[in-house]
């Protein structure tokens, strides 16, 4: 998922678009992990990418996305870039050092 965020609309007000955003990750995460796994592998993790825009995102872990957000429009951001990636995972007894 790669996606960018406007928080500026003229009739909905920027906490509701807050709502939206984090209810499209969550939606998007629910179904990657709808999915069905690889052979060898145990869950499903993401990559997350959080910014301003395409250019200026950096790489975030996924428990902190929703507070990032948070953190974004209290400091008055007007625009969010989200990207995240599935990623099957085996688990570490099967991982080799």
């Amino acid at each position: 998922m790669k996606k960018t965020f406007k928080l500026e609309h003229p009739k909905i007000k920027p906490a509701r678009i807050v709502d939206s955003i984090k209810h499209d990750i969550k939606k998007y995460l629910k179904k990657e992990r709808s999915n069905k796994l690889p052979k060898d592998t145990k869950y499903w993790s993401f990559d997350c990418k959080l910014g301003q825009s395409e250019e200026t995102a950096t790489a975030i872990p996924q428990a902190s996305l929703m507070s990032s957000i948070d953190d974004m429009v209290e400091n008055n951001i007007k625009t969010i870039y989200v990207e995240m990636t599935a990623k099957a995972v085996a688990s570490l007894e099967n991982q080799v050092t």
